[in-house]
């Protein structure tokens, strides 16, 4: 015969699960509200959880701790994927906060609404409706509402694979160049992550610089950064239907071939303007300067590593590298700025203005007013955060304007470039790039709409009158 358990002991446990249901209700009630505002949620819990992991003392190399400045700033570069440092990731932070740092990468490189989903998972042990549309969301609606969990774990696993085989490509010619077994491994891995998540953050002290023509250590960082850039709506799209570019969703062929154009003019431009300076690529062979110049088109579009000194280019490579930044990679991606695809819908508007069409269309298919809405939103709020940030560094500064635009750019387009301005600025300065950063990741339209006191659906609709524009 079973013992009975004392009164006491069975209404402890009634409270334990009452305290549990509570806690699966509110974070039910939290994940079924505006995808915005949770992602804003999470991603700032995210950050403020890995910012006081880094002021612990054993974070950094001398024990003695990092300030709340520099260790919120190094939190809000890796978990927005940035790479802009204050410090040096490879002599002042010690293997944990290397270690910190790395994770903030991978988990930022996932992005707000699928970290938000997976949280959702694991609370919950499901998704319901409403947390499938926040997953949806997450995917840029790539996915029927049915396959969200499905492709939740495919996003992961392609993340892990690709990261694999990159750490597989860089281990043995760290080992080759005379690097320790596990040190190799830590490079590579590191190296791995940092460059499919477009980051940039890097644990040698000088950078890739030693390896500027090593091609067995760049095209494998050039691959990971690029393909990162794509976003995984369209890994998905190229898993699913690889070559078979007819079944490619509308959103597949503008970023991918926007991309691409990008990627060759701004190698051409970049290697242009740089091919007789002799502060970075002046002096080297030709064919150094055309790797300079591949990898530098690459990086300028969110990877974030360099290879030459930002701050000796030419002020026209610097403007340059400003629009290359601004312009970003692929929706829903570990890349930053304002998307190529917001790029294309707005040159493609031009061009339909400019024909007298009515309607702006591109491979068979027509371009509704909402998205060029939303586009010249995007395109607008980071121009206006840009400039806002801009004098803000300056006022707090007053350094020279190239340099202060060049890194509050790479700060809002989560890029990583820089002239070193960001080490030098005072704490009040490091809070401004830190705010953009997190801006610039969280989306302008995402943060303005997690900002919004409600959300409204218009039920009537005033007469038409077209002012006069330009």
């Amino acid at each position: 015969m079973a013992r009975q358990q004392p009164a006491w002991l069975r209404g402890e446990e009634r409270l334990h699960l009452r305290v549990l249901g509570s806690i699966r209700d509110f974070a039910d009630g939290v994940i079924n509200s505006s995808p915005a505002r949770v992602a804003l949620l999470v991603f700032f819990s995210v950050i403020l959880i890995f910012t006081a992991l880094l002021s612990l003392p054993f974070a950094t190399r001398d024990g003695s701790g990092a300030p709340l400045h520099d260790a919120l700033f190094t939190a809000v570069s890796a978990v927005c994927v940035v790479g802009l440092t204050v410090v040096s990731t490879a002599t002042y932070w010690s293997f944990f906060g290397q270690l910190i740092i790395l994770i903030g990468i991978f988990v930022g490189g996932l992005g707000t609404l699928t970290l938000a989903s997976l949280l959702a998972l694991m609370v919950s042990k499901r998704l319901g409706v409403r947390g499938k549309l926040l997953a949806q969301s997450a995917l840029n609606n790539a996915s029927r509402l049915g396959e969200v969990g499905t492709l939740l774990r495919i996003v992961i696993t392609t993340s892990v694979v690709v990261e694999i085989v990159l750490a597989l490509m860089l281990i043995p010619r760290f080992m080759v160049l005379g690097e320790p077994f596990w040190q190799a491994v830590w490079h590579g891995v590191f190296y791995s992550i940092s460059a499919f998540n477009n980051a940039g953050f890097t644990p040698h002290s000088d950078g890739l610089v030693p390896y500027e023509t090593d091609l067995w250590i760049l095209t494998p960082i050039m691959l990971g950064v690029f393909i990162g850039s794509l976003g995984f709506p369209v890994i998905l799209v190229l898993l699913q239907y690889r070559h078979h570019v007819r079944k490619w969703s509308l959103h597949t062929k503008l970023t991918i071939n926007v991309s691409l154009i990008l990627l060759v003019a701004g190698a051409f431009m970049w290697a242009v303007l740089e091919w007789a300076n002799s502060r970075t690529i002046g002096d080297m062979s030709v064919s150094d300067k055309i790797i300079h110049a591949l990898f530098a088109s690459v990086m300028t579009r969110s990877g974030g590593f360099n290879l030459v000194d930002q701050g000796q280019m030419d002020t026209t490579t610097m403007l340059l590298t400003d629009a290359l930044m601004f312009a970003g990679g692929g929706s829903a991606s570990t890349a930053g700025g304002i998307k190529v695809t917001t790029l294309a819908i707005m040159f493609l508007a031009i061009l339909a203005e400019g024909r007298g069409d009515s309607d702006v269309r591109v491979y068979g298919r027509t371009i509704p007013p909402g998205a060029m809405r939303v586009a010249i939103s995007v395109i607008f709020m980071g121009a206006t955060l840009v400039l806002v940030g801009s004098g803000l560094i300056l006022w707090i500064t007053g350094e020279e304007l190239n340099r202060v635009v060049f890194e509050v750019i790479s700060a809002f387009a989560t890029c990583g470039l820089s002239t070193n301005l960001s080490a030098e600025l005072p704490p009040e300065g490091k809070y401004v790039l830190s705010i953009l950063m997190f801006a610039g990741r969280m989306g302008t339209i995402t943060l303005a709409s997690a900002l919004a006191l409600r959300q409204r659906s218009t039920l009537y609709h005033y007469p038409e009158e077209r002012p006069i524009i330009g």
